[in-house]
């Protein structure tokens, strides 16, 4: 007798899916027509839709375009395409098609590249098990939140025993273009202990998204990993869709029960989206060319991490200073949201110390929550350490400091090399949380070195 084949039943949404799915549904035909096209703001008449709506442009002898609104002018919405528009004219038909975005979600998007629609853009269809949901969410209640006090293993020693940061908890990645990273972005996803990671590229080159997948991540980091993509040639609208589809994907694996690790790189082209956007619709420009409603999305934006009774979304969001000035609006706006911040320093990778984070530049607002006294005495004396022969570095690289002068100089040199060789590590060398806190209390209580007279 031959073998029944096992029934597969496909997963049903919950009730609550349904009804906001339902929600966004246009159970009948809103159409309008072009009126104006200005940058990359459309101006549309004889219709009306609620802001965020998605609609499509239709012009007679070309694909239709789907395009947002993102603003009014009087009471004709204003839409920004979300894809290329290769034909437009005054008077192409314009066509309501739902109020809000969203996507399918679900365990078998894991090891998948999709972009900012929820698209595959690797080559293979989705599977049908997944579940609509909505892009647009709210940050959880503040009062729901449980405390961060479990630490998250990322395989960096750098950070785990320097900069230990808790599940649930959002750091930032500041850092000028070319010091590093995407590199160290790799080295988080595949030495973390995080259940899922999404990632998303926002705005990154196109020759990169490739070289990021097969080589800062690889096969191993890609299997538990969402990869959301919108390059720097797409328009604005859909590289600001980017990091709100890659955020709804983790809340819904966090809603799901997993600990979650978010990427998103980088915010910093995320506000510069929003900006092309809000000048588009008439905003203002304030600081440095931003409208107000970028530093109004971006809080929207990292407040939707963090950790519920559910799961958690451990949050790290890159940000390219320009010019590697760490105080221009972006970086500081961005700085006062976060639990923390880690700086990455070009000096240090022009010396070759990778990766070339600056700890006594970078701080973890939580670490004395996720460690034990022991280890927080430890830390603190190594950045005291760092922090001297920083103080004296000139002095000493010229040959004018003499050895006996200042017994906390002497131990920083004679501690320079031992705390460099534990702050270095190759991209594809992983360290556990255990053992990276063992090391930094026992280079602590050690002697040490003695340095010879010159």
């Amino acid at each position: 007798m031959s073998a029944i084949p096992a029934l597969t039943f496909p997963k049903l949404p919950d009730a609550n899916t349904v009804v906001q799915s339902l929600d966004s549904l246009v159970m009948f035909q809103i159409r309008g027509r072009v009126a104006s096209v200005t940058g990359d703001a459309v101006t549309v008449q004889g219709m009306t839709a609620p802001l965020g709506a998605l609609c499509e442009l239709m012009p007679p002898n070309a694909k239709p375009t789907l395009a947002r609104v993102i603003g009014f002018d009087g009471t004709r919405p204003i839409l920004a395409p979300m894809e290329a528009i290769t034909q437009l004219a005054a008077g192409d038909r314009v066509r309501l098609v739902s109020n809000s975005m969203s996507l399918r979600v679900g365990a078998s998007l894991c090891g998948r590249v999709i972009d900012a629609f929820g698209r595959p853009i690797d080559g293979r269809p989705l599977s049908e098990d997944l579940t609509r949901v909505d892009v647009s969410h709210h940050s959880p209640d503040s009062l729901s939140r449980p405390p961060i006090d479990e630490p998250l293993q990322t395989g960096v020693r750098a950070i785990d025993a320097m900069l230990t940061c808790g599940i649930g908890q959002r750091m930032g990645i500041f850092a000028g273009s070319g010091v590093g990273k995407s590199t160290l972005l790799g080295m988080i996803t595949r030495g973390t202990n995080a259940d899922r990671v999404v990632i998303a590229m926002v705005g990154e080159r196109g020759r990169e998204v490739n070289e990021f997948i097969q080589k800062s991540l690889g096969e191993e980091g890609l299997k538990k990993s969402v990869v959301v993509v919108a390059t720097s040639d797409r328009p604005a609208a859909q590289r600001l869709s980017a990091a709100m589809t890659a955020t709804s994907i983790a809340e819904q694996f966090r809603d799901e029960g997993h600990n979650v690790l978010l990427l998103v790189d980088s915010v910093t082209r995320f506000a510069m989206a929003q900006r092309e956007l809000g000048l588009a619709a008439g905003e203002p420009p304030t600081t440095r060319g931003y409208p107000p409603s970028v530093f109004n999305m971006l809080p929207q934006l990292v407040e939707r991490a963090g950790r519920t009774q559910k799961g958690s979304i451990t949050a790290f969001y890159t940000v390219l200073v320009e010019g590697d000035d760490h105080n221009e609006p972006i970086a500081d706006a961005v700085r006062g949201l976060l639990d923390g911040h880690i700086v990455l320093n070009r000096r240090l990778a022009h010396r070759g110390h990778f990766p070339p984070i600056d700890i006594p530049q970078s701080v973890s607002r939580l670490q004395n929550h996720l460690v034990t006294p022991e280890i927080g005495q430890a830390v603190m004396q190594i950045r005291e350490h760092m922090v001297q022969y920083e103080n004296s570095e000139d002095l000493i690289s010229i040959g004018a400091y003499r050895s006996g002068t200042d017994p906390r100089i002497d131990s920083a040199i004679a501690m320079r090399d031992p705390i460099n060789l534990l702050l270095r590590q190759s991209s594809e060398e992983r360290t556990p949380l255990d053992q990276a806190q063992q090391v930094i209390v026992a280079l602590a209580n050690s002697p040490p070195p003695t340095v010879a007279s010159p």
